[in-house]
This record gives C-alpha cells, structure tokens and sequence, in this order.
C-alpha cells in the first residue's frame, strides 16, 4: 500500500512540472538554509565542550562595585585564590592559576618560533583535556625551569615530537623570564573549538619567583591579576558552592589587612561559571548575567524554524491551488471506495516524497555554498555525514515532510464526492481563514527581518563612521619580541626614518578594550576617602599620542626634551570630572605608590567597544613597552611595510613581521555583530523569495477560483486594469495586515537589542516605511503574472461549465 501511495504520488509530481519545481524550490531552499544554520549552531554549542570534565570544571569570577554605583564583573582574581580554594574548601578536587602572556618567542639554534604562552598551576594538565603526549604532567610543571610545548611547535622547533624530553629551548619573552627552559613534555595544541589557544606552559611556581615579588601577583591579596580554575568533586552543588564563596576574598582582607577599609570596600563577591559556558554566556549587566553570544545562536535557530515554516507554508498553499486539478481523482477514489485515511495517506507520501528530493538538492546546495558560507562565518564549518548529522537531517526532513504535508492532505482527502465529480470546488470561511492566516505569517517574519536587517546595517555604520577621538587609519601594530626587545629605541629611532612612515611609537595595552593596567590604585591631594573610581591605562612612549593623532583639551602629551615626562601620566577628560581635580595639568598623583605628575588632559576617546561608555582613562609614560603602533603614508602602504619587514629582519633574523592594520582589528571588535547583520541580510532575501513563491501558488488558486467571476466582469465591461486591481486588493489587505503584526514586534526586538550599546542610532520611521513599501512592492509585482494571466484569458471559456 505504502509503495503505490509513493509510486502514485511520483507520477502526480512528473506530470505537474510547473507545482513540483515551486515546491522543490521552496523546500530546498529552506531546508539549505536551515542545515547551514544548523552546522554554525551545532559548531558554537561545542565551543569549549572537549574537556571530559567539563560538567565539573568552573572559573572563578567576581563582581566587583564600580566608582559609578554599578557592578562590574571581572574575570581576574587574585594569584592566591587557586592555592586557597584547594585547600581549604573540601568542595575543590583542583585549583589552578592561569596567566596568558602575549606574543613572544621560542627558539633552539637557529629556529625561531613565534608563540602564546600561559603560566600555569602544577594541576593544570589534571583539570583540562590536553593529551599530553610526552612527560609527566604530575611531575613537569613542578619544575620551576621546565617547559611543555604542543605537538605543533615541538614539530617546528625539532621536527619531532618524540624523544625531546631533555632538550633545551630560549623563551623571549619577559625580561624577568627569558633564558634557557628545559622540555618536559609535550601536549596535543588546543584544538579549534577551544578558545584558549597556546603554544607553551611555563610553571607558575617560576612566575612567582621571579615576578611575584616585584608586582605582588601571587603574594598579595589586593592585585587581581590571574584567571583562576577549579574542578569540582563529584556531586558538589554548585550553587550551593556559590554561596559558599561568595565572601571569601573578602574574609581573607578582614584578616589579613584589618586596617584596610578601601581594599575591603572594593573587593567583590566570588561567584563559579562552567568553563564552557563563557564563550555563549559572556555578558554581563550591573553583575548579572544577561545573554551573550547565545543570543546569536538563539537568533538564527529562530530563523531556521522561520524559513522552513515558511517553505512549508508555500507547500500548502501551492497543493491547495492544485486542489482544483485533483477533484476528479478525489471524486473517483471515494466513488470506488477509498476512505479518507487511505487518501491523507496517499497525499502526505506525496508530501514527504517532496521533501526528501529537497534534501537531496539542499545538500547539493549546502555543498556548493559552504565554503562562502565559512568565509561569512568566519568559522572553519566542515560537511560531516556522522550519525548525529544524519539522524537529525533526515528527522528534519521528514518532520517538514509531515508538516508541509497535514494541510493540504486533510483538506483534500475532505472534498464530497458528488460536488467534485460535477466540479463544485467550495471552500469553508475556516480554509479561507487558515490560507489568509498562513500568508499574514509569512509576510510579518518577512517585514521583521526587513527592518532588523536595516537597523542593525544602521547600527554597524554608526560604528565604523564615528569619531572615535584618534585616527585608525592606516596605522599598524605588531609585537616587540625577539632580539628587538634588546633594541627598541635604536629600532624606533630608525623605524621613524624610513620613507613613508609618519610616526612611530611603543605602547602597552590599546583602543580595543585590553589595558595594560586597569583598576584604581589612584590617589591625589585631597581625594575624597568614599571615591572609588576604576581606570583604563594604557603604558605608552614618545610619540605616542602623535602617531595616534590623540587631541589635547589641556597641556601635552610625552616629549623627549622634557626630563621629567619619565614620571608623566595624562587622563582623559571623563577622568579628570571624576575625579574632581581643578586645575589638573601641573598637579601630582600617586599612581600604584608612585608620584606622577599630570601634563596634559587628553580629548575622551573610544578605547572600547560602543557596548560601553567612555570611562576614566590614562596614558602613563613607560619605555620598552610590548608592541609597536606605525602610522604610515596613505598610498604608500605596501612599500613601507616592504622597508619595515627589511629593518625588522634585521632586528629579528628567521621570524616574519605578523602586523595588523588598527582598523581590521578594531572591525574585529564587531565581527559577530557584522556577521549577523550580512547574514540577516541572506536570510531576510531567501525569507522573501520563498513568501513570493507561496504568494504566487495562492494568487494562482485565488485566479482560478474566481474565474467565472472574472468571465462575467469582463463580459460586463471591466478592464483587465479592474480585473488586477480586484485581485490584488485582497492580498494587500493581507499584506498590511502582517504590516500591523510586524511593526510593533520589530520595534520591540531592535530596541532591546540596540539596548546592548552605550551609543546606538535611533530606529526611527524610515525603517518600518522602506519595509512596508518594499513588501507592497514585493507583493504586486508577484501577483501580477497571475492577475494580469487571467484579465488576459477569454471570458468564453471561464464561463463554459465543464
């Protein structure tokens, strides 16, 4: 039975060509989309989700009060905690240290290897998924002057990975740290769903020694300068845990500095987050959790339920548009006998058929168009035909198959013999109702996505035109590593030389939200005891605010010819009124116990992204800092950083010069944000063209219904202008009636969403009128083929009986 339902429904399909192409259409180009999606979604929900542990393995954050009122959350705590939570909480399995360090260099003989580096606790490998390959991680990290290297660089570095346990490496990277390092193992690197990448594993224990002492990042309790891990013993609640350390950094000041009101008034709560979930779960409100990029993910699961309820939609309207063709056949099955369930049967086989062949040609389409896809993204996204993919592929296709199907089958399946065997095709309020209702759906997710599309692209433009306070453009920066930190002034001095170069400077920290330092720490004459201001600094040479094309309100920047700038700092303006200072320039402040005298206030500028307001900032004076910012001649671009590679060699023979241009990297800080905006755009495309798709099946079943009607207009005298305008006028009534729908709910999702940013463009009308014309447009234009089709045909034979 189920074969000749198929075998039946195979030569329905062939022999209407013109409703299997709109259906294959529409089906196939929903589900592509909807398998695209779910190859992205399915990628950023296994972000981070490798460690075997990982439903027991926590950071630790903390929310801190800010100077403002608000709450702050920071995801650095202090270097003692992991050594304290091990111990004195029974709770805790292991706790460990992490500290990332920029860019630095690896070598062994004449192989120099660019690398990330962390310094890690003695636990580490005990906590985290990364197969250690050689060595002995119990015993490795515990060796203050030994190292651990990934496959991959161990592969650069000796062309092996086997039998280097022993050898000898030179880490360039701090000066506290260079030197020689001895292998103790080696780890597979990080994979690529990891967002914690890096080359080497240094001992913690070594850090402390060396570094502690002089910055107090392990043997102090008020410097918060260290990511902090910790796994879980089985069974542990974690919400109970929380509870449990929300005042434990805070005990520790009550006890160990008892006369230290300030450190203990800005010390926050500890809280624990899944290590996996900080990757989707990475944004914060005044110290509550409040979505992230999961909301992205949340987003575009919407809209690939969206597309394929659309594509469904059109299914339907296209088969009942048909339905007039298969009265006879409907009438002739029951006449002999057939019952209804035999015939919904017949039809949703038929249903699911269609379906299936749009798989095919959506994994052809999906093939075909991932690998723009992955540009777009921004992720690798590979085509695997596992079992996780199969099953849930063909459990999507079949639901579509099923649901694109219900509709058309029990409405068909429903005809009177007798009325469709004397051609009487009658359709309830409730049909009229359903199609109407169907169509109002279609177009409301259409005019949503229309104005979304235009506020977000409105929104990225604010972005990227804005006067951010300094000038991005053509500016460069790359790392100060290797043999030229042994250099720098001589390699700046010369770098300013070179044809094409405008200006040249040393920088710790950037625009782009990382600082060099960050907090308070800052205290000045006549400070008010209760003000509790948090900073962004930012540690920076001569030339500074040249190269940068930072404007001055008062005073100057750095200057060589002036002695006393080695002990300079400039705040910013927002700074400045927060901190109350009349007459600042000349003045003297204490900068982490060290006297800094104020030269000049600078303009506010944008050194974090839109989503926050420009805070309190400074730029201290500081040589021999951790990268180099080039501002070079327009037009010119290609040669100088052709002449700075030459010097750079020089300085750094064997390593390449790895730059960036400021303002790729400052577009970086918008990536998901454009991705979601050119995205948004397809899918807003694709939306539309499969709502015309089903707008044209049911102006063909609104044709053909109405083609007596039609006859005798024309016979009375009406234009085929008359005709078009009777037929249109219906579905425009749907169109603003999905207009009604779409506003409000568009109005609602923009403005939450444009919530997120300190400085967003206002919605405004433009966006709901370009919508709402271009769907009427849409609209018209799609419905005229068949109004204009049936004006056009003869009246003689619309009104013959048959």
């Amino acid at each position: 039975m189920i074969k000749n339902a198929f075998k039946i429904g195979w030569r329905n399909l062939a022999r209407d060509k013109q409703f299997s192409f709109l259906n294959l259409l529409g089906l196939s180009t929903g589900l592509a989309c909807s398998l695209m999606i779910y190859l992205w979604v399915n990628d950023e929900l296994h972000i981070d989700k490798f460690n075997k542990k990982d439903n027991r393995l926590f950071s630790v954050m903390k929310t801190s009060p800010n100077g403002d009122g608000t709450i702050g959350m920071y995801a650095v705590t202090q270097g003692l905690l992991a050594a304290s939570m091990a111990k004195e909480l029974p709770e805790v399995e292991y706790a460990v240290p992490v500290r990332a360090e920029g860019t630095s260099v690896v070598s062994t003989g004449d192989k120099h290897v660019k690398v990330k580096a962390q310094f890690v606790g003695s636990d580490f490998f005990n906590m985290f998924s990364y197969p250690v390959i050689e060595g002995n991680t119990n015993t490795a990290l515990r060796d203050k002057n030994s190292v651990l290297l990934s496959d991959k660089l161990a592969s650069k570095l000796f062309n092996t990975t086997k039998g280097i346990i022993g050898k000898r490496v030179d880490w360039s990277g701090q000066k506290e740290f260079e030197g020689p390092y001895t292998v103790a193992g080696v780890f597979e690197a990080p994979a690529s769903n990891a967002t914690d990448q890096f080359d080497v594993a240094f001992s913690m224990e070594m850090y402390s020694e060396k570094e502690g002492g002089q910055l107090g990042d392990i043997a102090f309790w008020g410097s918060n300068m260290m990511n902090t891990y910790i796994l879980l013993k089985e069974g542990t609640d974690a919400n109970l845990f929380n509870n449990k350390i929300k005042d434990f950094t805070k005990n520790k000041i009550k006890t160990l500095y008892p006369n230290d009101k300030e450190m203990l008034k800005w010390e926050g709560d500890l809280f624990i987050q899944r290590y996996s979930d900080k990757y989707l779960y990475n944004h914060y409100e005044n110290g509550i959790q409040s979505g992230g990029r999961i909301q992205y993910v949340k987003l575009f699961s919407m809209i690939a339920i969206f597309i394929l309820v659309i594509a469904c939609i059109n299914f339907m309207n296209l088969s009942t548009a048909r339905a007039s063709r298969r009265m006879k056949e409907v009438g002739i099955k029951k006449v002999l006998g057939a019952g209804r369930g035999s015939l919904i049967l017949q039809y949703m086989s038929e249903s699911v058929m269609m379906s299936f062949l749009s798989l095919f040609i959506a994994l052809i389409l999906v093939i075909i168009l991932l690998p723009a896809f992955t540009e777009i993204t921004g992720k690798v996204i590979n085509l695997y035909f596992n079992s996780n993919f199969i099953f849930t592929v063909l459990g999507i296709t079949l639901f579509t198959g099923l649901v694109a199907g219900s509709y058309p089958s029990l409405y068909l399946s429903g005809f009177k013999p007798v009325s469709v065997l004397k051609g009487k095709l009658s359709t309830s309020g409730g049909e009229s109702r359903i199609r109407k209702g169907l169509v109002v759906f279609q177009f409301s997710i259409s005019v949503i996505l229309i104005v979304s599309v235009m506020v977000v692209y409105r929104q990225m433009q604010l972005i990227q035109t804005t006067n951010l306070g300094y000038n991005k453009e053509n500016i460069i920066r790359f790392s100060n590593d290797g043999e030229l930190k042994k250099h720098q002034s001589t390699f700046l001095a010369t770098l300013k030389t070179i044809p094409g170069v405008r200006n040249a400077s040393d920088v710790n920290g950037d625009f782009l939200g990382n600082a060099g330092h960050s907090g308070g720490g800052i205290s000045w004459d006549g400070k008010d005891p209760n003000l509790g201001i948090e900073y962004y600094g930012i540690e920076a040479g001569f030339g500074f605010f040249e190269t940068m094309n930072l404007q001055m309100a008062e005073g100057r920047g750095f200057a060589s010819s002036f002695i006393s700038d080695s002990n300079a700092v400039v705040f910013n303006q927002t700074a400045i009124t927060a901190m109350g200072i009349k007459d600042p320039v000349g003045k003297t402040v204490s900068l982490w116990g060290k006297k800094k005298q104020i030269t000049g206030i600078v303009k506010d500028f944008h050194f974090e992204s839109f989503y926050k307001k420009v805070g309190p900032a400074f730029i201290v004076f500081s040589p021999n800092n951790s990268s180099m910012v080039v501002k070079i001649k327009t037009g010119a671009e290609k040669e100088t950083i052709g002449r700075i590679e030459q010097l750079y060699k020089q300085y750094n023979p064997g390593l390449p010069l790895e730059y960036q241009f400021m303002d790729d990297d400052y577009r970086q800080l918008y990536a998901s944000e454009e991705r979601v905006s050119l995205l948004s755009r397809y899918f807003a495309g694709i939306a539309i063209l499969i709502s015309c798709v089903g707008l044209f099946g049911l102006s063909a079943f609104m044709a053909q219904k109405r083609q007596k009607e039609i006859g005798i207009r024309k016979v009375v005298g009406a234009t085929v202008g008359n005709v078009v305008f009777m037929l249109s006028k219906d579905f425009l009534k749907l169109v603003l009636v999905a207009l009604t729908i779409a506003f409000p709910l568009s109005w609602l999702l923009m403005t939450k969403w444009l919530q997120g940013f300190a400085y967003h463009v206002p919605i405004g009308v433009s966006a709901f009128l370009i919508a709402g014309i271009t769907v009427v447009l849409i609209t018209v234009l799609t419905i005229s083929f068949q109004a204009i089709k049936a004006a056009l045909a003869n009246p003689v034979k619309s009104l013959r009986t048959e």
